[in-house]
């Protein structure tokens, strides 16, 4: 299988999600008559099944299937994967939820069934002892027990409709499990891939500390996405608890990263080195908002703020899980980027985290919204385009 082709198609999604946001944000700027929430579900489900899946997964295949002689039949898995978000991509804009786009869905939650089977049997016995395949391992679970949520949403349509409260969780219950369960852990299982391959020492006692904790609170910070029900302070104390085992398990990740610092930095490149202290400070900023946002008056504000809400899923997307797997690609030598186009991502991400934020405060209090508010976000949308444009550009040079 050409792994590179693979990345390829996986980057050139991320150009489309890009170009689908510099679209949706010509709303508020153009008189346009396309039907905006159907651009929304083709934005979040080619981000999230074309651009990270398909690039996650190909990382698990090079670190533990590649060889297994069994390039056929993830090829074939591979393509078929393609058409059901190929057909999201062309249904999802112009039905929304209908006949078409729930077929291409499900094909792909199938598709996904498949590799995780094929995964848990090619991989070897060795391969089952190592902490990065107990990781993946896990993520891959978590993103089976995610896809309960499409599951019960269909349920919820048919039934009780799109406006009763199980519909609002159902969404929720997915975005959280492919968010903090899914991606992140995957993304924590792609270090430890590296500190395998450098040979950095972890106990087994400190992994399993650190694994417990983080897998614990990704189940305990689900209780953050039903807050806005003001359920029974049971849940805020749970959700609490979940924030804080969560940082307890970054605290002795970073320990066991800066007793090992002089392997690491014989093993990446002062890029690479730069991108992770990075991702460690993005990550560090999640948990803490994470934490504030168990505090039931600072939950409140939360879930009457649709621009704070965004605005933190696009901290974890395009900051820490997107950033991650920059590092990776270029790690395993499947990605080409300079840094001036990592550059120009990086300050798009800041000013539009900023104008997002900022909109959200000023929902908050009231106060008066910059006249040329919708203009800036148009144009810091377009540098995000213009820098992943770039990225992709540079993977086609010899």
């Amino acid at each position: 299988m050409n792994l590179k082709q693979q990345i390829k198609i996986a980057f050139g999604y991320f150009f489309i999600v890009a170009l689908l946001g510099v679209f949706m944000r010509m709303f508020h700027v153009a008189d346009i008559t396309f039907n905006y929430k159907h651009l929304l579900h083709t934005h979040s489900h080619i981000a999230l099944l074309g651009w990270v899946y398909t690039a996650l997964t190909t990382f698990i295949y090079q670190i533990f299937l590649s060889e297994k002689g069994k390039d056929k039949t993830f090829s074939k898995l591979f393509w078929s994967t393609q058409i059901s978000i190929i057909g999201m991509m062309f249904s999802f804009p112009f039905t929304g939820y209908a006949f078409f786009s729930i077929v291409f869905s499900t094909l792909f939650l199938l598709n996904s069934y498949v590799f995780i089977w094929l995964f848990l049997k090619h991989t070897s016995s060795e391969q089952k002892q190592l902490k990065s395949y107990k990781l993946i391992r896990t993520a891959l679970w978590l993103m089976v027990f995610s896809s309960l949520g499409p599951w019960v949403l269909g349920i919820v349509m048919n039934t009780l409709g799109s406006t009763s409260p199980w519909y609002r969780n159902a969404i929720y219950f997915f975005l959280h499990f492919q968010y903090n369960g899914w991606f992140l852990v995957a993304l924590i299982g792609m270090l430890f891939a590296i500190f395998e391959k450098s040979s950095l020492h972890i106990s087994i006692k400190t992994f399993h500390r650190f694994y417990y904790l983080f897998i614990a609170g990704v189940f305990l910070t689900f209780f953050l996405s039903v807050l806005w029900m003001k359920p029974n302070s049971i849940l805020y104390f749970l959700a609490g608890i979940g924030g804080i085992v969560q940082l307890g398990a970054f605290v002795l990740l970073g320990k066991c990263v800066i007793q090992n610092k002089s392997i690491l930095k014989s093993s990446l490149s002062k890029f690479e080195g730069f991108l992770l202290k990075l991702i460690a400070f993005l990550f560090l900023v999640k948990l803490i908002f994470q934490q504030l946002g168990a505090f039931p008056k600072i939950a409140e504000i939360i879930s009457n703020n649709i621009d704070f809400v965004i605005a933190y899923l696009h901290w974890v997307f395009l900051g820490i899980v997107t950033i991650s797997i920059f590092v990776f690609l270029k790690y395993f030598q499947l990605l080409k980027f300079s840094k001036t186009n990592f550059t120009i991502y990086f300050l798009a991400f800041i000013l539009t985290e900023a104008l997002l934020f900022y909109k959200g405060i000023v929902a908050w209090k009231g106060v008066y919204l910059l006249e040329d508010y919708y203009l800036l976000l148009f144009i810091t949308s377009a540098v995000f385009l213009l820098a992943i444009g770039g990225m992709l550009r540079s993977q086609f040079k010899r």
